[in-house]
């Protein structure tokens, strides 16, 4: 991530774990999610130029869309690779629990609806699964219910609840998931490791299928 992202043909846009994390771990609309929907919607072949940017970033102002490149590239949210990407984000959900298990020091992980019902899991028997899955709904259920509670008067800005031990370390832990018109929740099992392209690949999948709608 050393290279800068500058309009230069021979870069390529890339996303990183805190990008993808921001630009899904909330749905109240900025200028920030939108440049980093864009680039979630973009071909990996695609390098960056003045034309893309303004079509990621939904603007006519060039300046501005700049201003906004570069203040993200300042928060490490992207960056320019010399390299083109090469992640599969077609992945079925038969292929998903490889990918899930990455994402947790346990190697537990599930991604469930809204509505509870989990559609792929890693490490979890099938009946815990299920149960997960419900509660994962739950308290999706519980976070829209408080959170002006949560936002205005905490002042807490996260989304993600967990089950901590005594020494504050996460046991399961509930990341709603904005994509799209949908809300998933990626439940892990164990410490989260989100910081990593796995879960970049993660986020491009299920923008694949949901955020297109």
């Amino acid at each position: 991530m050393e290279s800068t992202l500058s309009l230069q043909s021979n870069l390529y846009p890339k996303i990183t774990p805190a990008g993808a994390y921001y630009a899904v771990s909330g749905d109240t609309p900025s200028a920030s999610r939108t440049l980093l929907y864009g680039l979630l919607r973009a071909n990996p072949s695609e390098t960056i130029s003045s034309e893309k940017l303004l079509a990621w970033a939904d603007t006519s102002d060039i300046d501005s869309a700049l201003n906004l490149l570069y203040r993200l590239q300042r928060l490490e949210f992207l960056y320019g690779d010399e390299n083109v990407g090469s992640e599969d984000t077609n992945l079925t959900d038969e292929e998903l629990p490889e990918l899930l298990a990455k994402l947790s020091n346990s190697g537990k992980a599930l991604l469930a609806d809204e509505n509870g019902l989990y559609f792929a899991n890693a490490g979890f028997h099938h009946e815990a699964a299920e149960e997960v899955g419900i509660l994962a709904g739950e308290i999706a259920a519980v976070v829209d219910k408080h959170q002006l509670l949560i936002k205005n008067n905490l002042h807490i800005h996260h989304s993600a609840w967990g089950i901590c031990d005594p020494s504050g370390q996460s046991e399961l832990t509930f990341f709603p998931l904005y994509i799209g018109m949908s809300k998933l929740i990626l439940v892990i099992g164990g410490l989260p490791d989100l910081n990593k392209e796995e879960f970049v690949t993660l986020v491009k999948v299920l923008h694949n299928r949901y955020g297109r709608h």
